[in-house]
């Protein structure tokens, strides 16, 4: 299905390119097939090397490093984004972590330092972005902040253990931050997709089964492409969705209103 160019001349970021898997990088087609300008991001010298590649198969995008949990790089990086493109449409916030001891086994094993760091990169991040993001997006009237969820913040998933608290922190940072913001008419929402055959989700322990699981749960029987949360992402970028924020927006083929 060829994609409406909706979103001709405006600016987006894209935080969580990792490689041509990641729902970012999904997302990130999506919106430049739509006429976006595109400014994608790497955390560390090591990713430049797979997010580099990648952006150079799309038109008019530029990528620069920016480690979110590092505030010199993110203030760097929304400079540079500026000066580029002279302000900011659309946030996509696609950034999560949990050590990988801490999916596996009981939640209550949870250490102190593991619970610190899933929230600050998966949760803390998305408000950091805001913050930085607002005044650009002031320059062009507003816009569009998404992030990624999971149904594992509002059930119990097994093996999701602290990412679906740090998830359950970051959709309660959605809606306080659509509070925050929507007087500068920017708006901010959330995406959750079922389960994806990412880099990061193979990290979490029995992945394949969790995939199998969804797909046999589904009312559609199948599981999410990533293409379809590249199109649901679209619709948050754009005026379609002028009038939503503060939501979750779940693309998982219905997998989340089933009970049994």
């Amino acid at each position: 299905m060829e994609t409406p160019r909706i979103l001709e001349g405006r600016t987006a970021v894209v935080f969580g390119v990792a490689n041509s898997r990641s729902i970012a990088w999904g997302v990130a087609r999506k919106l430049s097939a739509a006429g976006a300008n595109l400014f994608l991001t790497y955390q560390n010298e090591r990713l430049a090397g797979k997010v580099i590649p990648l952006a150079e198969e799309l038109e008019r995008c530029k990528t620069c490093r920016c480690d979110l949990t590092i505030p010199e790089e993110v203030e760097n990086a929304f400079t540079l984004l500026d000066k580029e493109f002279g302000g900011l449409d659309v946030l996509v916030h696609s950034v999560a972590y949990a050590e990988r001891e801490d999916l596996e086994g009981r939640y209550s094993d949870t250490s102190e330092k593991g619970f610190q760091v899933a929230h600050n990169v998966s949760s803390y991040t998305l408000t950091r972005a805001a913050r930085a993001a607002r005044p650009l997006m002031e320059k062009r009237g507003g816009g569009s902040i998404m992030t990624m969820t999971y149904h594992g913040s509002q059930h119990v998933i097994p093996h999701y253990n602290v990412m679906g608290v740090a998830k359950a922190s970051l959709e309660a940072s959605i809606r306080y931050l659509a509070a925050d913001l929507g007087e500068f008419n920017i708006r901010v929402n959330g995406l959750s997709p079922g389960p994806l055959n990412t880099l990061a989700a193979r990290g979490i322990a029995r992945f394949p089964v969790m995939l199998g699981h969804a797909k046999e749960r589904s009312p559609m029987k199948r599981n999410v492409e990533l293409d379809e949360v590249g199109d649901a992402a679209l619709f948050f970028a754009s005026d379609l969705s002028r009038a939503i924020t503060g939501e979750i927006l779940y693309v998982d083929c219905g997998c989340h209103i089933m009970g049994m």
